[in-house]
């Protein structure tokens, strides 16, 4: 059997890329690699991740339910990214609140510390961090 493959890229579906590519710019702090449109119905904006994992938010030319986004229905929870510690999660509390970003702010588990916040459309998204070892 072959190994699993490493995970390469996320795209998130957006209703106006001209609310959420801005948020998502100030919330990664870089401008993306790809802004364009697509031969398949739809524009979309990348952003190359630190350990080379893209990020990309689509806009389809067929509009989006009106319904918002749910965790509970079948389908994508939540999208996390990787943090070195808990202090990182503290410096990205203050990253948020500097944005104006409502969050849950930093919940401790035995697994780990997560910090939870949505996008523009409610994608849930985190920012974790693995258990402090000792």
């Amino acid at each position: 059997m072959p190994s699993f493959p490493a995970l390469t890229h996320v795209a998130l579906t957006v209703r106006d890329l001209g609310v959420s590519a801005p948020w998502y710019r100030e919330l990664i702090g870089t401008d993306p690699v790809i802004d364009e449109d697509t031969d398949a119905g739809y524009r979309h904006v990348v952003w190359a991740l630190p350990d080379n994992t893209l990020l990309g938010i689509h806009q389809h030319t067929q509009s989006a339910p009106a319904e918002p986004f749910s965790e509970f229905r079948v389908g994508l929870d939540h999208v996390a990214f990787a943090c070195g510690s808990r202090a990182d999660l503290e410096e990205w509390v203050t990253r948020l609140d500097e944005l104006g970003v409502e969050h849950g702010g930093i919940v401790d588990a035995p697994y780990g510390s997560g910090l939870s916040f949505r996008d523009p459309d409610g994608c849930a998204l985190e920012f974790f961090a693995p258990p402090a070892e000792g």
